[in-house]
């Protein structure tokens, strides 16, 4: 009994060590000096599938998925937590941040979560809440943490990381909201989930008074005063947190808190309409930052850290 103690001890002594001398260190500059981490989004496998046919307490298909959540690393480097997420300057590199009181700033991390670099921003984090890309270098951080929907100071940051003194500011608000607060059973005016599409942001309200609905609203993605235009009400039952298109335009994913809302069409306009499919991303924590890496693959963030992949 004691050999087997003893081997046991040692293998795992020697699987400790190993885990220890595969973390790289951590770069301070902003972009990324290689792309070696991007592990790419078609070659990655799954080893489980998931139950069928089972319902979760809301009445959703909870139904583990197409796919299956997969590890891939812990946010390093002192980085408070990741409330959203969007491409970096180089293939394999993200954009994230902190949400209400951390500092105003972006920081660059790798899949494994190793921060590259970081820049702190000339405005205020009063609740960023996520984060969007152009896919030409372009980041619009939404600032529209509303949890009392008191706020009247709503805001989308338009900023080139590389250029971080120059900062557009799109202020808006909501066409809908007359009363600050509004009754209770009307308090649909958080937002902590957008994406960019074809010269527009894109919002969509967590649902704080009956967790059932998401707003989507469009804002244009150019600086100045705008009214945000309510386009449709999504039913979604629960709370929405993150949001992102696929590069193709035929998928569009929410995030909810350890759930997944999956809505398919031929573009955008067509995916609004569709009826969501709900999956269970029960386990994962608090999930928070929602990005396509491809057609088929999603990186998800937790606000605790973790980070993962998810395959369509």
């Amino acid at each position: 009994m004691s050999r087997i103690f003893l081997l046991t001890l040692g293998l795992a002594t020697l699987l400790t060590s190993a885990c220890s001398q595969a973390q790289n260190e951590v770069s301070n500059d902003l972009t990324a000096t290689s792309d070696t981490n991007d592990r790419g989004g078609d070659d990655q496998k799954s080893g489980k599938k998931g139950k069928k046919g089972k319902k979760d307490k809301k009445g959703n298909d909870a139904s583990a998925p197409l796919g299956v959540l997969q590890p891939v690393g812990e946010l390093q480097g002192g980085i408070p937590e990741s409330s959203g997420l969007a491409h970096g300057g180089r293939p394999g590199t993200f954009y994230t941040h902190g949400d209400a009181g951390t500092s105003p700033t972006l920081y660059l991390i790798n899949e494994k979560g190793e921060k590259l670099g970081e820049r702190e921003l000339p405005v205020t984090n009063i609740d960023w809440e996520s984060l969007a890309d152009d896919g030409k270098g372009t980041v619009f951080i939404t600032d529209a943490g509303n949890n009392n929907n008191t706020r009247r100071d709503l805001a989308i940051y338009r900023v080139d990381p590389q250029n971080p003194n120059s900062v557009g500011k799109i202020s808006f608000r909501y066409p809908d909201q007359t009363a600050f607060p509004p009754a209770k059973d009307e308090r649909n005016f958080d937002c902590e989930a957008s994406l960019w599409n074809a010269g527009k942001v894109y919002l969509f309200t967590k649902d704080r008074a009956n967790q059932t609905t998401s707003k989507v609203y469009s804002v244009s993605d150019q600086p100045g005063s705008h009214v945000a235009e309510l386009l449709t009400k999504l039913s979604i039952a629960g709370e929405v947190t993150g949001a992102d298109l696929s590069p193709d335009g035929r998928h569009l994913a929410l995030l909810g808190r350890e759930e997944l809302y999956l809505l398919e069409g031929s573009d955008l306009s067509s995916a609004l309409k569709a009826t969501p499919k709900t999956v269970s991303l029960k386990g994962a924590g608090q999930t928070e930052g929602l990005l396509f890496l491809d057609n088929g693959t999603l990186l998800i963030s937790t606000e605790q850290g973790a980070l993962y992949r998810y395959k369509l």
